[in-house]
């Protein structure tokens, strides 16, 4: 016996036919499937809308797994590259494991302990950086006469004023003891989960390839894998040496103006040009404050952070468009959404991973196609037995 089909307007055809029990069994799957649809739709929206919460609740777990996950990614043709030449995956991983050790540990020491100086000299440099900017106050200072009167009677409102010291590390050993044990927990996890990942990243992907169902399934995954190995590690590798050479550059621009401690501020650039549209701007305020710190002349001050505007101009509108091209031109409105969202979730370690993060879920989505959730709701998605059609063979727009 032949089972009747849907209308368009969701009638059974079999009841037209004159057979009810085929058009009622018909109907009732046809409801169920939409039910179910529904249903895993409903559950769907919820997990989304919660998962922002769960991951900034769990960020002691969360932020340094992805992180790891992120690096690790940019690892991986380091490692197929030591492969293909015959080092075993443990021992080649382990190498890998072994330069980001090197290079975070150099970012480290070359910005963290000068940075903690900086910050340990910030109070005994604050009548320095009033005198060198009382001129340019005193220019504007008509203009904010009512605002500084305003803010003159709140303070003295306040009956009980009092201050607040912050002691800052001054040497690596002071900043590691100051955060540990925590920190180093979370650390030396990180640095295990990037090492097995890289061990086990051939064998996993050889499996996750040969174990699909399908030809045609098995060749998605191996296209999806491979393209978002290589968006991610080719983004990550281009923009660090672009960053690492603008760092250099600036490094080298303030040491001929004399501020002191070059190699910080080009390491800041460098960490800070990472996170699209805020890092820059944090590094231009970061070297003013440095230059009012350091120079009587407000001029002179202000060469530090227009000699880095000025860099940063040609390198976000000619060299970084030119080298990256159009491959990994993401719109800047994603990049935003992502930044306040990752920025909110985990902070600055998420500002950093934002555009990581981004790319990784931009080249899944293009690669494997996105989820069509209308089509999924109205009973075309994957819990549907199959599509309704027009008996008359006519688009129901038609």
């Amino acid at each position: 016996m032949e089972l009747p089909t849907h209308d368009i307007d969701g009638t059974v055809a079999g009841d037209r036919d004159g057979d009810p029990a085929a058009a009622a069994l018909l109907a009732g799957g046809y409801h169920r499937d939409r039910l179910l649809a529904s249903i895993a739709l409903t559950l769907g929206l919820g997990l989304v809308l919660a998962l922002p919460f769960a991951l900034r609740a769990g960020a002691e777990f969360f932020l340094p797994v992805t992180a790891a996950l992120v690096v690790a990614i940019a690892l991986v043709p380091l490692l197929e590259w030591l492969e293909r030449r015959g080092v075993p995956s443990a021992l080649a991983a382990f190498f890998c494991l072994i330069v980001f050790i090197g290079i975070a540990n150099v970012a480290v020491a070359a910005i963290v302990v000068p940075a903690s100086n900086w910050v340990s000299m910030l109070p005994q440099r604050i009548g320095m950086i009033r005198t060198t900017v009382r001129p340019l106050v005193n220019v504007y200072a008509s203009l904010n006469k009512s605002a500084g009167e305003l803010a003159n009677s709140i303070a003295l409102s306040k009956a009980h004023p009092h201050t607040v010291s912050i002691e800052t590390p001054n040497s690596l050993l002071s900043l590691v003891t100051t955060s540990a044990p925590f920190a180093i927990i979370q650390i030396f996890f990180a640095m295990l989960v990037i090492y097995f990942f890289l061990a086990g990243w051939t064998r996993a992907r050889r499996y996750s390839i040969t174990s699909r169902a399908t030809f045609t399934s098995a060749m998605t995954l191996a296209r999806v894998i491979q393209d978002v190995v290589d968006a991610t590690s080719s983004y990550i590798a281009t923009i660090t040496v672009i960053n690492v050479v603008l760092g250099c550059i600036v490094a080298g621009a303030v040491y001929v103006v004399g501020l002191p401690t070059p190699l910080m501020w080009g390491g800041l650039v460098t960490l800070l040009n990472y996170v699209p549209y805020l890092g820059p701007f944090a590094a231009a305020v970061l070297l003013a404050l440095g230059g009012l710190m350091t120079f009587a002349d407000p001029w002179t001050a202000a060469m530090p952070p227009l000699i880095f505007i000025g860099l940063h101009l040609v390198e976000a509108n000619v060299v970084t468009p030119t080298i990256v091209g159009r491959r990994l031109t993401i719109s800047p409105l994603l990049i935003l959404v992502a930044l306040s969202f990752w920025g909110w979730v985990w902070g600055t370690a998420g500002a950093v991973l934002a555009v990581p993060l981004l790319i990784i879920i931009h080249t899944v989505l293009d690669t494997a196609g996105r989820p069509d959730i209308a089509g999924f709701l109205f009973e075309r998605g994957t819990l549907a037995q199959g599509r309704r059609k027009d008996r008359d063979g006519g688009s129901p727009l038609a």
